[in-house]
């Protein structure tokens, strides 16, 4: 476990060796608990009161960040991607309007209702299965405010989990879910951690919250992942046949006969000549282009998405990969937005 990850624990451990009650902890760590969820309830709440004053809108892409990186198993860089995504989503060298012409300076395109604050909520000890409903709960309040649907920026690809389930659960039934990815995230643990980023597809699939799971640009995958695959029905596109699959990738129809479609783009879907800044280089991926083909030739109706798995911390000096998430956040929020 990395020296970020424990912090929350060894926090926690210290005031247990004080002999801190357990009940104090728990009250504490509630109220800490109850003041974020607090912040997304009513960032939300006016968030969808103005898009609803403005009219118009069906539907609202509402930027959400979850900055957490420690579930990853090689780098906790993506923990600090929200902020560096949303800057150059509004950097002066490009403008404001997407490739099929939808402004994101009108806000019954994309809204904005903040990142929930884990590192605070983890150095209050709490757990990751307690910060997994945290995340969940966030989704919820922002679901509740018609029209806005959440775009989560991420973080680390264990996010995923519960953003999709927190979906599937308020929309009351499964979903449909094109995963963009190197790796198929579908350990059933991964070095002994439940909620790794590389499990998160597992936690997903038995919990019956997706009906259809499509990953594509899959390039890196073990034993274990093609078993998983076939025991939950994953229907996985690898790079090597990509030339072969493209037509059908590019004409996607998902979503009928379910909730709507969930996107999950993983920003090393991408060839690493495009985007360099990501914990997991794996060369042989997606053209930009090709991303955006199979986003933009979607038949579907986009009911939330995540972009995850951006590490500033690996991104060239001048922030090449930070604009090629935004770009993505850009086009994903244009196909959520009607």
């Amino acid at each position: 476990m990395s020296t970020i990850a424990r912090r929350g624990i060894h926090y926690m451990q210290r005031l247990n060796s004080a002999n801190v009650s357990s009940a104090l902890l728990e009250n504490g760590q509630n109220r800490v608990i109850d003041a974020s969820l607090t912040l997304i309830r009513e960032r939300a709440k006016l968030k969808g009161e103005l898009v609803r004053a403005l009219g118009g809108a069906v539907a609202t892409s509402s930027l959400l960040g979850v900055p957490l990186g420690h579930n990853s198993s090689f780098l906790q860089g993506p923990a600090f991607a929200p902020p560096r995504i949303r800057e150059a989503i509004w950097c002066g060298s490009t403008n404001s309007t997407t490739e099929e012409g939808k402004d994101l300076q009108d806000a019954r395109v994309l809204t904005d209702v903040g990142d929930v604050p884990i590192q605070e909520i983890r150095d209050c000890g709490v757990d990751d299965h307690r910060l997994m409903n945290v995340i969940g709960e966030s989704v919820k309040l922002v679901m509740e405010e018609d029209p806005l649907r959440p775009l989560v920026l991420g973080g680390d690809h264990s996010i995923s989990f519960p953003v999709i389930r927190a979906v599937s659960e308020k929309l009351g039934g499964p979903v449909d879910v094109l995963h963009l990815d190197a790796h198929p995230d579908n350990y059933d643990e991964f070095e002994g951690n439940y909620y790794s980023h590389a499990s998160s597809f597992a936690r997903v699939m038995e919990g019956n919250y997706v009906r259809r799971l499509l990953q594509v640009g899959i390039r890196s995958i073990t034993t274990e992942g093609r078993a998983q695959a076939k025991k939950f029905g994953v229907e996985q596109y690898e790079m090597r046949t990509f030339s072969r699959d493209r037509h059908f990738l590019e004409n996607l129809k998902l979503g009928e006969g379910v909730k709507g479609v969930y996107i999950s783009i993983d920003v090393d879907c991408l060839e690493p000549a495009f985007a360099p800044g990501v914990s997991h280089i794996e060369p042989g991926g997606l053209s930009f282009r090709d991303v955006l083909n199979i986003l933009h030739n979607l038949q579907g109706d986009v009911v939330a998405g995540d972009v995850v798995e951006f590490n500033p911390q690996r991104d060239t000096v001048d922030g090449m990969t930070a604009m090629v998430a935004a770009k993505l956040v850009r086009e994903l929020a244009a196909k959520i937005a009607k």
